[in-house]
């Protein structure tokens, strides 16, 4: 049976959440492990569905892998590699798995990796990995759903990216961890999970400066030279500004705990100029509240360190019930308006038009049944659950865990009323008393 979060609107949040482990650096921390011939161990590893999909495609790969929920940490035992494919049933599942292409062609010199999936935000293109894959040395060919590569001897050199992509970036720099001589890449992303997995790297005995800025210089080791090493991941800093939403969203006041603030400058100056309150409670730890209608604003998603396109969706909803209008402007992809649909269907009072959407504050949100279209959009619409009137059912919850660990009980912990449930027949009716045990 099909799960779902059923939600009762207006409660207020307060209270501690602990942020986990940073999904978009995790699985590319899991792809890079191959690299060494041994056994890496990895700390902050969130239960997440797509952590789940990457360790099935280092087993599919011959690695051994264990993964230990107490420490959230996983162990991969790469000593062996019995395979260079990386299969469409599971590739085409999660984008970030597309990783393994750079990591395989570093470590196998050759690899078979089908082309990538994940949540249909919009195109984004391989086009930029191949591209310079190819200039490290790398013969590839596209056949059937799957790039093939071949790569018997890579070879450092100067690589320009059109665009600053992160899919791109990591590619490379895998690649170029075991490339003969040094590789610049620049235009780089800049994004902390880029820093993080270069840092992870230089752990394992890579030689890698300049990661989180726009050039990264890559002088390439010996496979040999890459060893053992335990590292921790990064906390999340796109759950870190969802919780954070929510909490403003719901005029309450929390700490979010397990946090980098500088991760977050911008998103936070944004929830600073509609009105929350934000402060640093400890090194690692942010105080936010709100106890006003919050003030409409604009922005522009852009490349890191600019406005993130993954806290696009939640900070939407935060503008459905602020006073005045926004405009936001989706620069990154086509496709990431998603949810404006379903917010209509809870009040909102949406205009869309290409890659802009404006957004005029209504005093309420209403209750309504809901579907997640893909992983922030999900996340989006149970913050407008959690500030509407009424009751909520939110749909399709496979998109939401993806990317969010223990979401509902994180949330329930804060004061939020909202359940999981797996009964198909179970919806919304307006006017009803829908939420059962939770009232």
């Amino acid at each position: 049976m099909a799960e779902k979060f059923r939600i009762h609107g207006g409660e207020t949040l307060r209270g501690e959440v602990s942020v986990g482990g940073a999904k978009n650096s995790v699985l590319k921390l899991l792809a890079a492990s191959i690299l060494v011939k041994g056994c890496t161990k990895i700390y902050n590893v969130p239960e997440l569905t797509d952590v789940r999909i990457m360790l099935q495609v280092l087993a599919d790969l011959g690695a051994k892998t264990d993964y230990n929920r107490e420490e959230k940490s996983v162990t991969v035992d790469a000593s062996d590699i019995s395979s260079i494919t990386a299969k469409y049933e599971l590739v085409s599942k999660m984008r970030a798995s597309f990783t393994i292409l750079g990591a395989l062609i570093s470590r196998c010199k050759e690899a078979v990796v089908a082309l990538p999936g994940g949540c249909a935000i919009g195109e984004r293109r391989v086009d930029f990995h191949i591209k310079g894959l190819e200039s490290l040395g790398a013969k590839i060919k596209i056949e059937n759903g799957y790039v093939h590569a071949k790569a018997p001897k890579l070879t450092g050199t100067d690589l320009y990216l059109d665009i600053p992509s992160v899919g791109a970036t990591e590619n490379l720099m895998l690649a170029a961890v075991t490339a003969n001589g040094s590789t610049r890449i620049q235009n780089a992303a800049q994004e902390p999970e880029i820093v993080d997995l270069a840092n992870f790297l230089n752990a394992i005995g890579a030689d890698i400066t300049g990661a989180g800025t726009s050039e990264i210089v890559i002088n390439g080791v010996k496979l040999e030279n890459l060893h053992s090493a335990e590292y921790t991941t990064i906390p999340d800093r796109i759950e870190a500004g969802t919780f954070m939403a929510a909490v403003v969203a719901t005029k309450g006041k929390a700490v979010i705990r397990n946090v980098y603030p500088a991760h977050l400058t911008f998103f936070n100056d944004k929830l600073i100029q509609m009105g929350a309150n934000i402060k640093l409670a400890e090194p690692t730890a942010i105080e936010v509240s709100a106890r006003n209608r919050l003030t409409s604003i604009n922005f522009v998603t852009q490349p890191y360190p600019g406005f993130p396109t993954d806290l696009q969706a939640i900070a939407m909803t935060l503008l459905t019930t602020a006073n005045g209008v926004g405009i936001i402007t989706e620069s990154l992809y086509e496709n990431r308006f998603m949810q404006v649909p379903d917010l209509r269907r809870m009040g909102a009072d949406i205009h869309q038009d290409r890659n802009h959407a404006i957004i005029k504050g209504v005093k309420n949100l209403e209750g309504a049944n809901v579907a997640a279209s893909d992983l922030r959009a999900g996340a989006a619409l149970v913050v407008a659950g959690l500030m509407a009137n009424g009751d909520t059912l939110v749909e399709k919850l496979h998109h939401i865990d993806r990317g969010y660990e223990c979401f509902e009980k994180k949330l329930s912990a804060l004061g939020a009323k909202i359940e999981r449930v797996d009964d198909d027949n179970v919806s919304i009716v307006p006017g009803g008393n829908n939420i059962g045990g939770l009232l």
